[in-house]
């Protein structure tokens, strides 16, 4: 049976369309690889794909993406609304079919360990497959940022796991590692005060003491002035989009502001959008075979 597991890279450029065709690229039409989709977010100033693929088809294909990343990508002339420390900020790997969490670890150790050699790149390996507990949020090995990781890592707690312990010059740190499903979710609100977003991302996110599957932050839309609500779910089936949309909406009600509309990035598990319609239907006794798409 052949394993197939997912892979969604974050790389820290969504305004040049051209580096994005060329990054993207290295995952069309290759051998074992298939590419599911890619969006790119010009005030995040960021590239999220999706695919899925062999063991062998990704590693031959995310290798290839991560070298086109460090040569086309400068970080010190990058900016944007979405931390990031790296060209290739962030590579998970998900488990879909055949396959495990474990293989999708050792998937993740052996490209960091290839390409840390290949191209001077130091990884920190997060969640599943963090070897220090303090590892495995993404959100703190993040922190600090591009411009100040090289101090950070000075720190004995914070070596990188491959490669050299300095950051890249251009392209900076990446966090690479094996992961379940999670989803991309974010809300825009009708103002344009970031406070506002950033006082109720605050509230919502599990660090904070808010929802336990819930990484939350503030991001300003310019080119729409307005502010928005950027999360990532990453347990879906203990805390809903319906219910973190219901307490956003619950909060902007404090300061005046009503959600304008909301928006998920990349590709979603069936299971989270049918929980959602079935809490706003009031569906009685749903199952997921009740769609039809399911039964073909």
């Amino acid at each position: 049976m052949e394993k197939i597991i997912e892979c969604v890279p974050n790389f820290s450029e969504g305004r040049d369309l051209d580096k994005i065709e060329k990054i993207v690229d290295s995952f069309r039409g290759k051998e074992g690889v298939k590419l599911l989709d890619y969006s790119n977010d010009k005030s995040h100033n960021r590239c999220v794909v999706t695919v899925v693929g062999t063991p062998e088809g990704l590693k031959k294909s995310v290798l290839e993406a991560i070298g086109k990343a460090v040569e086309l990508i400068d970080l010190t002339k990058h900016e944007g609304q979405h931390p990031r420390m790296g060209a290739v900020d962030v590579i998970p790997f998900i488990p879909i079919k055949n396959t495990d969490i474990e293989e999708a670890d050792k998937l993740a150790k052996d490209i960091a360990e290839e390409a840390s050699r290949k191209f001077n790149l130091p990884f920190f390996l997060y969640e599943k497959s963090a070897a220090e507990s303090h590892k495995t949020n993404l959100a703190k090995i993040r922190k600090g940022q591009f411009e100040n990781m090289n101090k950070k890592m000075n720190d004995e707690e914070w070596k990188p796991d491959y490669g050299p312990e300095a950051v890249h010059p251009t392209a900076g740190v990446t966090a690479i590692g094996a992961r379940m499903p999670l989803v991309a979710y974010n809300i825009n609100l009708d103002t344009d005060n970031i406070d506002i977003a950033n006082k109720i991302a605050r509230n919502i996110r599990h660090i904070n003491g808010g929802f336990r599957y819930c990484k939350s932050i503030g991001v300003e839309l310019e080119d729409r002035n307005i502010v928005q609500v950027s999360m990532n779910l990453t347990d879906h089936t203990n805390t809903a989009i319906y219910r973190v949309f219901e307490t956003v909406k619950m909060e902007c009600r404090r300061y005046g502001v009503n959600i304008l509309g909301s928006e998920i990035i990349g590709l979603v598990p069936m299971a989270a959008l049918i929980d959602t319609a079935e809490y706003y239907l009031g569906l009685e006794d749903f199952k997921i075979n009740q769609v039809l798409e399911t039964r073909f």
